[in-house]
Order: C-alpha cells, then sequence, then structure tokens
C-alpha cells in the first residue's frame, strides 16, 4: 500500500514536487481531449501520499528556515510576518514542530533522527519567547 511513510525516503523535496506535478498534469488532461488516460486507483492513491510528503517536507523545511531567521537575529515579530502569520502563531507552531521532532528522536522513526534532549533544549533557547512576552 502507498503511504506517505512508505514512499517518503525515496524522495527529496524536488523530487516529490515534480511526481506529484507529472501526476496532476495527467489527471487533470484525462478525458479534456487530450490522449492522457485517467489516473488508476494505485496512481491517484500516489498522488495522494506525495501531497502528504510534499506538505511534511515543505513544513519541515519552513521550520529550519524559521530556526535560521532567529538564529540571524529576526524577532517573532518579523518570523510571522515572512509567514504570512503573527508572532504569537509562529512561535507556537515552532515550538510544536520542537515538540515533534523530540517525538520522532523517542520513538525512533526510520530515516528520521529528530532531537534529542540536548537539541530541543537548545532549540527552544533560539526559539525564546515572543517578542513583548
Amino acid at each position: 500500500m502507498t503511504t506517505p511513510q512508505s514512499i517518503e525516503p525515496q524522495y527529496t523535496l524536488r523530487t516529490a514536487v515534480a511526481r506529484l506535478d507529472e501526476l496532476r498534469v495527467r489527471e487533470s488532461l484525462a478525458g479534456a481531449g487530450s490522449d492522457e488516460e485517467a489516473l488508476d486507483r494505485g496512481e491517484l492513491l500516489e498522488l495522494l501520499a506525495l501531497s502528504e510528503v510534499v506538505a511534511r517536507k515543505a513544513a519541515y523545511g519552513r521550520q529550519l528556515s524559521v530556526r535560521a531567521a532567529r538564529r540571524a537575529g529576526a524577532s517573532w515579530s518579523q518570523i510571522g510576518a515572512a509567514l504570512g502569520t503573527s508572532k504569537q502563531a509562529a512561535w507556537e507552531a515552532h515550538n510544536r514542530w520542537i515538540d515533534e521532532q523530540a517525538a520522532v528522536h523517542a520513538h525512533g522513526r526510520p530515516g528520521q533522527l529528530g532531537f534529542d534532549e540536548d537539541d530541543v533544549a537548545e532549540a527552544r533557547a533560539l526559539a525564546g519567547e515572543p517578542d513583548g512576552a
């Protein structure tokens, strides 16, 4: 069965997006006066799983960028603005991500390292508190 967990290790964000786009284009052209055939069940399930893989990889990359912005001295107000959200929402999302990384480490998910206790402490220190809190 195609699941995000089963296909995620096979793809980088770039290759997952390329395959996702290929399947979406084929599906959108099928039956629209094109020679493209509709995706079969397996390909449709792959399309769904790839959508989740892309979302996960993009979210992980976003949080790495948030960390880099904090290291470079960006405030939570600036980060929130760059993400189109409030400073509080940006800070909370980043702290949830830190929690998720700790859970990944604690549960030893294949192909994922996560954060050990020292990594979590460092990430929380870097995150600090939202501006004005």
